[in-house]
């Protein structure tokens, strides 16, 4: 039986370089930098914190996205940044779709929204209330504000989006696993759109205190906007970054029925697991390099089909090390012909939104047909030795990209996206 086909009708990003569509890409073509000095770093609570820059989303408020007073208090009083993020995030991804759920059978949309880590800032400020203050400091709302799957729910709840509601949790990989379940939902006829993607809000101190100590955050003395070098010699750990990302998932035919603009077809994916260490990537690539090969194999196509990667690309030594191993082992000698980049270098790392920034950003290449910058590449390094596009745009036909996205735990997970030419 023929897979029911899926495409990308609507981008929602709010990240560092950009809340929207058109600013999101026209600063990542451009190469504009979201890293800069933390905009608390003066707190006292940031005074024992050694790396005090990161990854931050400019200027964010509801007020911006929704007029409905009465929600806007609900959100403000129930839910913590992770899961604003996500909700304005799905705003922009549903508007810009141009879908109409009044015209839907809404039993058959579903939101599959992952994030790493869920609601830090909640979980931390209520934790220090209750060691001050006792139990009658903490109110009620404090685990529907903290718990992970808040994000997805919240997003039914606004919509009225009644299909399944989940959230994956697979630290760097959880949005691009929550992707990965999304494209098979609706190729299950489980579902004929979800909104998915995920959500990050990691900017605190305790996250960055313990990601800063096991020596995973960059503390090179540069300018902020220099300090994420995916690929370059320079590197020595990653920036911590912060936001949305959400996207619009829908069956093909229903997307064409209704006259919707598409992006990119998701042509299909894998995930893997390294069984190895619980943040080391495997020393051979293995798990990353498997995870592309069954993507392929899901997907119907052959390595010499693909021409760009959104690679994971951390800038951490590692990382970008045995990223580059793995896709060597898998593309042999089509992989001179690549075209690898990572956003990560402009946004910083936004954990488990990584994934689907990529997937943004490599939809909008193959419907461009620009590839985005790996910016800040100075120095070459024998063990990155592969086409990272480093520090300028270049204007090239994309017909087959894939995304990764490597997390904590051993996960490895890829999408494959196509261009979209109307049969």
């Amino acid at each position: 039986m023929q897979k029911r086909r899926v495409v990308i009708t609507g981008i929602g990003p709010v990240t560092p370089v950009g809340t929207g569509k058109d600013l999101f890409w026209e600063n990542l073509k451009l190469g504009r930098s979201g890293i800069a000095k933390i905009k608390d770093f003066e707190s006292p609570e940031w005074q024992v914190i050694d790396v005090k820059i990161a990854g931050e989303v400019k200027d964010f408020s509801l007020e911006k996205y929704f007029t409905d007073q009465r929600l806007l208090k609900t959100l403000n009083k129930d839910t913590d940044k992770v899961t604003q993020f996500a909700v304005v995030a799905a705003k922009l991804a549903i508007d810009d779709s141009l879908i109409d759920f009044s015209k839907l059978n809404t039993e058959r949309v579903s939101t599959f929204v992952g994030t790493g880590i869920g609601g830090i800032q909640t979980t931390c400020a209520d934790q220090i209330a209750l060691l001050a203050g006792g139990q009658k400091k903490i109110g009620v709302r404090s685990i529907i504000r903290l718990m992970p799957n808040a994000p997805s729910g919240y997003i039914g709840i606004l919509w009225g989006l009644k299909g399944r509601a989940k959230n994956d949790s697979t630290a760097c990989a959880s949005g691009l696993d929550s992707m990965l379940d999304a494209l098979n939902w609706i190729r299950l006829n489980k579902a004929d759109v979800v909104i998915t993607g995920g959500t990050e809000a990691t900017i605190h101190p305790l996250s960055m205190a313990s990601f800063s100590n096991m020596g995973a955050l960059s503390k090179r003395d540069c300018p902020p906007e220099a300090a994420s070098c995916p690929f370059s010699k320079e590197r020595d750990g990653f920036i911590m970054g912060e936001g949305s990302v959400v996207c619009v998932f829908e069956e093909l035919e229903h997307a064409k029925a209704r006259g919707a603009k598409i992006y990119a077809e998701v042509l299909g994916g894998a995930g893997t697991c390294d069984a190895s260490h619980i943040t080391a990537p495997h020393e051979t690539g293995d798990g990353a390099a498997r995870a592309m090969t069954e993507t392929l194999k899901d997907a119907q196509i052959k390595p010499e089909d693909v021409n760009y990667i959104h690679a994971h690309g951390t800038s951490t030594p590692l990382n970008d090390a045995r990223e580059t191993v793995a896709i060597k082992r898998v593309f042999g000698d089509h992989v001179k012909k690549l075209a690898i980049t990572s956003s990560k270098s402009m946004t910083g790392h936004l954990i488990g939104a990584a994934g689907p920034a990529g997937t943004a950003a490599c939809a909008l290449t193959i419907q461009n047909g620009i590839i985005t910058p790996t910016i800040n590449y100075q120095t070459p390094d024998p063990d990155c030795d592969l086409d990272y596009v480093p520090n300028k745009a270049r204007e090239q036909k994309i017909n087959i990209g894939l995304v990764s996205s490597l997390g904590f735990g051993g996960h490895n997970t890829v999408l494959a996206l196509k261009r979209y030419e109307g049969y």
